[in-house]
């Protein structure tokens, strides 16, 4: 019964400000319908949530600059981070007798977008230096990969601009690569993974489909990847660049999380997970 009774949490405000929240309803939530792409590169994942019948107050909050919005969706009482970001468009039409918000948000716009940084240094810099400064300009949190490692930039390092550049110029000298996750700076070791904390993916865990064989091609940092595409029900707690166990009678192995895409709605259709995995290097 552990999959059962679809719930979901959905807030929207200003970051430090009072806002609202979606999704505890009673006897039954407000309708909800969203699709959030998540992947391991230097890009912005994204979102696009639909909500039904929102009243004027939630209206004019989605409208407001720099909204924030976050959604959390399960199981029950179980309901890991599913998406967080800032609104990038919204737009309400009429659906039957109904209307429907459909809200497009961007995970970290406003760190990417807007945040210039500048930096100096004489003689050797550790990128990890050049990282941990960058983030701290660009107001976001770090978590590093258990493997990484960083090399040193000799002769000192000088930049003003867009600090993703500071990061591109850190992680290529170190074999290492950078996403933004819910608001969070991930860096871990190219093709690598961001934990060695397992999760198994399996019949018994959510495993809906056969897996499907897909291979990635080659870049700067390696040649063609082998993997697969799985579908799951709904288990957000499995992020970008995860460690998971594949078991299943068609394909096994460890493989790390590449992309993610997440489709939801409470009432009808999908509450399910599509994943592709590739090896770990």
């Amino acid at each position: 019964m552990e999959n059962f009774n679809r719930q979901y949490r959905f807030s929207a405000g200003q970051s430090g400000a009072a806002g609202f929240e979606l999704g505890e309803g009673n006897p039954i939530s407000p309708h909800i319908s969203f699709s959030i792409q998540k992947q391991d590169m230097e890009t912005s994942n994204s979102a696009k949530i639909t909500l039904w019948n929102l009243s004027k107050e939630h209206l004019m909050a989605l409208e407001e600059e720099n909204c924030m919005v976050t959604l959390k969706a399960g199981y029950g009482g179980r309901m890991p981070l599913v998406f967080m970001g800032m609104v990038s468009h919204t737009v309400t039409t009429p659906d039957g007798a109904d209307t429907a918000t459909e809200i497009e948000a961007v995970d970290s716009l406003a760190e990417i977008r807007d945040t210039y940084i500048s930096v100096s240094y004489a003689g050797n810099i550790n990128a990890k230096k050049l990282i941990d400064d960058t983030a701290g300009q660009m107001g976001v949190a770090v978590t590093y990969g258990h493997d990484v490692s960083f090399a040193d930039i000799p002769n000192g390092y000088a930049f003003i601009g867009k600090g993703k550049e500071v990061l591109n110029k850190a992680c290529s000298v170190s074999g290492a690569s950078w996403s933004l996750q819910n608001g969070i700076l991930q860096v871990k070791k190219s093709r690598g993974v961001i934990s060695q904390e397992v999760y198994v993916i399996s019949p018994e865990t959510g495993l809906i489909s056969i897996p499907k064989k897909i291979k990635l091609a080659g870049d700067d940092t390696g040649g063609e990847q082998s993997g697969y595409e799985v579908v799951y029900l709904m288990n957000a707690a499995i992020g970008i660049d995860d460690y998971v166990k594949l078991e299943s009678r068609y394909a096994s192995g460890f493989f790390r999380v590449q992309s993610l895409k997440i489709d939801g709605d409470n009432l009808e259709g999908s509450w399910q997970c599509t994943a592709q995995l590739y090896e770990v290097v």
